[in-house]
């Protein structure tokens, strides 16, 4: 590969691969720069490498740090002292850099050149790497769509297009089954580097695809007139959804379920036979933990705030609303609400159906 042939190689690889040109250059001009020190100069030596700009040519510098004397001069091959570096350039101060143009013979011109292959198959991968991770993790805690690649035991791998991603077991909604070639939507909810590029776990059990699946439903949430400001979910069960509009013109709960429940039905096409409880979130604990509890009427609540504890009293006939089959309705209201719920029927603990839950799970805000 000629020296003259790197432009050509470097403008195919960045079109091809979608990295910048310059990019490219400089690391052709870094690996060229060590296979120089490495053939003809020393470890020490600060080497840098100069493409021209029609690719057919460079040069070599050698850089030197200006020094004061004696007493800082430490490091020949990188350093140089202030009269030294006077005579290279005429203002020269403490802490300039002073390029020297170094000789090559055309036989380091072959080198370059079998360098600059070795590059473009090795280190370019890497830049690659690097753009797509980029590119996954500006995607990070977004929805994306994508195709079932396969299903390796428990994990369901996901094709995103340009990477591959992985849905272990905790991210898939229960009793759902996945078939290689089937289009899902997932929710990406990590992305990290890994030798072999990005590294993706999406989700569709995460609280917040859920929350991302009405915001593509709903044009008051993603302009910002409708928040979601909490969101607990049993997935392939039951959520639970608490929304707010400081608008006092909009209806947030009507927001989401839209006219004739279309906007609700569109994100419950997505999921199966979850149910989804939207209710109206309150600053106010008491009546959000009311509202919380729906569909169950609550008599009365003692609230302890320091404690983040409440008793919520109940008539013996809402008992099992407010509990829910398994405790799931008491259950996801104490994450909603982030307070310890205890259930009371007739202003008695009824302590054989009484369901107190500690773990609160909150959904980051983006």
């Amino acid at each position: 590969m000629a020296l003259s042939a790197f432009l050509a190689a470097i403008q195919q690889i960045s079109t091809e691969k979608n990295i910048p040109e310059e990019r490219v250059i400089e690391t052709v001009e870094a690996a060229i720069a060590a296979a120089y020190r490495r053939d003809y100069g020393t470890p020490g030596q600060n080497i840098r490498v100069k493409l021209n700009e029609t690719g057919e040519g460079f040069k070599v510098f050698q850089v030197f740090e200006v020094v004061l004397d004696e007493d800082t001069y430490e490091e020949p091959d990188r350093q140089m002292m202030l009269p030294e570096a006077v005579d290279h350039k005429e203002d020269a101060a403490i802490g300039d850099e002073i390029v020297i143009e170094l000789p090559y013979q055309d036989e380091f011109g072959r080198i370059a050149a079998q360098t600059a292959k070795q590059v473009i198959v090795q280190r370019i991968r890497e830049a690659e790497r690097d753009i797509l991770f980029e590119e996954f993790k500006e995607k990070e805690h977004r929805l994306q769509s994508g195709s079932v690649q396969n299903v390796e035991g428990d994990t369901v791998i996901v094709s995103l297009g340009k990477s591959n991603a992985i849905m272990p077991p905790r991210e898939q909604i229960r009793n759902e089954f996945y078939s290689a070639g089937q289009r899902i939507r997932v929710f990406v909810k990590e992305v990290s580097e890994s030798l072999r590029g990005p590294q993706i776990i999406v989700s569709r059990s995460d609280p917040r695809f859920i929350q991302e699946l009405f915001a593509l439903e709903v044009p008051e949430i993603e302009a910002g007139t409708v928040e979601v400001r909490a969101i607990s979910r049993e997935a392939g069960s039951r959520t639970k959804m608490a929304v707010f509009s400081d608008n006092t013109a909009i209806d947030p709960i009507g927001s989401c379920v839209g006219q004739g429940g279309k906007r609700v039905q569109a994100v419950l096409g997505e999921i199966g036979e979850e149910k989804i409880d939207i209710i109206l979130w309150d600053a106010n604990a008491e009546q959000f933990i009311r509202n919380a509890l729906s569909p169950a009427k609550v008599r009365s609540i003692k609230i302890d705030a320091e404690r983040k504890h409440a008793d919520v009293e109940v008539d013996t006939d809402q008992l099992s609303l407010a509990i829910g089959k398994g405790g799931q309705n008491v259950r996801l209201a104490s994450k909603l609400t982030e307070y310890t719920l205890d259930i009371i029927r007739d202003a008695v603990p009824a302590a054989e159906v009484t369901e107190t839950v500690v773990e609160v799970e909150e959904v980051p805000a983006e």
